[in-house]
This record gives structure tokens, C-alpha cells and sequence, in this order.
């Protein structure tokens, strides 16, 4: 699979060897960050010397980029062989995102083009479904940085250590399921600076136990059934469902309408004065099937350009 790489010979202790990942061609520093902890998703940080560090569902990995600019990752030696599946599915390499990225209508839309050119080989996370929800209840009203210390601190606080944790060092926790939400009182979750979102996430929590199985379901409904289960979650507007959808589900027709997709609508598509619901509608029809992901290079773009 691609090209041989050499990988290290003297892994640190406790981690598997750095690995190639092939699939993936090689990436800029800024689009490995743009990727990973660009606003898909709030469970990746960056360590001092460049590497990512990141945990999803039970797995933890690192990230970095070789000095070929290829992307490599390791793992906590016992847990590597379960990772490296798990990990290929996070980052869509089961999915030919240069081929999806050109057959964007780029050639008709100079902007696009321009977004496309300035992030190249950026590509969609494919997030457990139940921990994407939980991560964009938490993101009403905030930045990254700010939705990210939440769901630290609710792992750290509510969730499962590491099995590995001894022998890696790190105190990166796994997130609480929604199960364990669940039996959480709201007042505590209050304590992981959740404010306001913690009574929407333990209606959320309290719904999912009375209903097992639904979130499950909801993830495989075609794209407009599922929109429409989630949001009739509490706390979960179009905006989340569709976030959710995109980065949890791989439902590249969902167009999430954040404030930077405002401005980028009302900046280079001339959309000024457009509701959200009224901007999503352009965006799928505009950009066609794949919307979502032109969404993330424009939203990845907009955020680059500002003042």
C-alpha cells in the first residue's frame, strides 16, 4: 500500500514503533493541524515537539508528520494492533478524498478553488457517532480551545483512564459514554464549565437511556430522517445535526452553518442578510453531494483569512 517507508527502530517506551500511514499523501503542517484540530474534532492536542496526541472511543494514538511530510503514527505498544484498523477508519482512508475533492465544482467557482489550492490534501474525520454528539452539544457559543477544556475535563473527571496510562504517561482519558451520562446530576456536569449545556446534555443523556438503540439507528437513517431524529434532541439545532452527521456519520450532503460559513457566504458568494437554513439550502445545491466537505475547506479558509 504507496510507497516503503522506514520507521523507527527505537520506539520510546511504551509505544509501538512510528508507522507509515499510507493512504495518506503528504501534508503540510498546517493542513495535519487543520485536520486533526481544526474544529472536526476536540480530543487531539498538540504536544512541544509537533506530534498530535488523541483519543477516540478506547483507542489513543499519536500523529506526526516525517520529515518527508508523510503522516506516521504510533500507538501504546500492547493496544497498536486494534489501533491501526480504528485508526484507518478515523481518517477516511477508506474513502478516496482526492477523487471526491475533484469532482468538487471547483472549476466553475474561482472561491472554492482558491480554499481547495490552500489546503490540499484536507480530508473529513469519521468520529465515533455518540462522542461527536456529545463534543458539538458542548460547542453552542464557544471556540475550539473552549469546547476542547470541556471534554477534557469530562473525561478526566467522568470518563475511563487509559489501560496503557502507566506505561505512556499521559493522563489523556477516554470521554464517559452516554450510559454513563446518564447517571451524572446536572449540577456536576456544571462543574466541567459546560454552563448552559449541561442540562441539554443530561436531557440528552437521560433520553438515550430510555431509548437504547436509538442514537445507533439514528447514525444509519438516510441523511434527512437522521437530521431530523437529532434534532429533536434538546440543545441540538440544525447546525449541531449537521456536524454531527458530517463528522460522525460521513454524510459528506450535510452543510453546517457556523459563523464562518456566514461570513464566507456573505463575503465571497454575496449571501448577505441569508438565514442559516437559507445558506444550508445554497450549499447543498451549489456544491452539490459532497457539500460538506466543500464546507470544511471553505470554513478551514475563512478562518485562515481573518483580519
Amino acid at each position: 500500500m504507496g510507497e516503503t517507508r522506514e520507521v523507527s527502530a527505537h520506539p520510546e517506551a511504551g509505544w509501538s514503533p512510528w508507522q507509515p500511514l499510507d493512504g495518506l499523501p503528504p501534508l503540510s503542517a498546517e493542513v495535519l493541524a487543520e485536520t486533526l484540530d481544526g474544529g472536526q474534532a476536540f480530543r487531539w492536542r498538540r504536544e512541544p515537539d509537533g506530534t498530535f496526541l488523541g483519543h477516540w472511543s478506547h483507542h489513543l494514538a499519536r500523529i506526526r508528520r516525517s520529515a518527508t511530510g508523510h503522516a506516521e503514527w504510533s500507538a501504546p505498544a500492547p493496544l497498536a494492533a486494534a489501533v491501526a484498523p480504528a485508526l484507518r477508519i478515523y481518517l477516511g482512508l477508506d474513502r478516496d478524498f482526492p477523487s471526491l475533492t475533484d469532482s468538487l465544482p471547483w472549476r466553475s467557482d474561482a472561491h472554492l478553488a482558491t480554499c481547495l489550492a490552500a489546503f490540499p490534501g484536507l480530508r473529513i474525520l469519521r468520529q465515533p457517532f455518540g462522542e461527536t454528539l456529545l463534543g458539538f452539544l458542548c460547542s453552542a457559543t464557544k471556540q475550539i480551545v473552549q469546547i476542547k477544556q470541556m471534554m477534557a475535563l469530562l473525561a478526566e473527571r467522568h470518563g475511563t483512564p487509559p489501560p496503557e496510562r502507566s506505561a505512556v504517561g499521559t493522563q489523556l482519558s477516554a470521554l464517559p459514554t452516554w450510559p454513563q451520562l446518564a447517571t451524572i446530576p446536572e449540577a456536576t456536569l456544571r462543574a466541567c464549565l459546560l454552563g448552559f449545556r449541561a442540562r441539554y446534555i443530561s436531557q440528552t443523556a437521560q433520553f438515550l437511556a430510555a431509548h437504547p438503540g436509538w442514537l445507533e439507528a439514528t447514525e444509519t437513517l438516510p441523511y434527512a430522517i437522521a437530521k431530523e431524529r437529532l434534532c429533536s434532541l434538546p440543545g441540538v439545532g440544525e447546525k449541531v445535526a449537521d456536524c454531527v452527521l458530517l463528522f460522525g456519520a460521513g454524510r459528506l450532503e450535510a452543510f453546517p452553518v457556523d459563523v464562518w460559513i456566514i461570513k464566507t457566504m456573505e463575503r465571497r458568494y454575496g449571501l448577505t442578510g441569508w438565514k442559516p437554513a437559507q445558506i444550508a439550502h445554497f450549499g447543498r445545491t451549489h456544491f452539490g453531494p459532497l457539500a460538506g466537505l466543500a464546507q470544511q475547506f471553505l470554513f478551514s479558509y475563512e478562518r485562515r483569512a481573518q483580519p
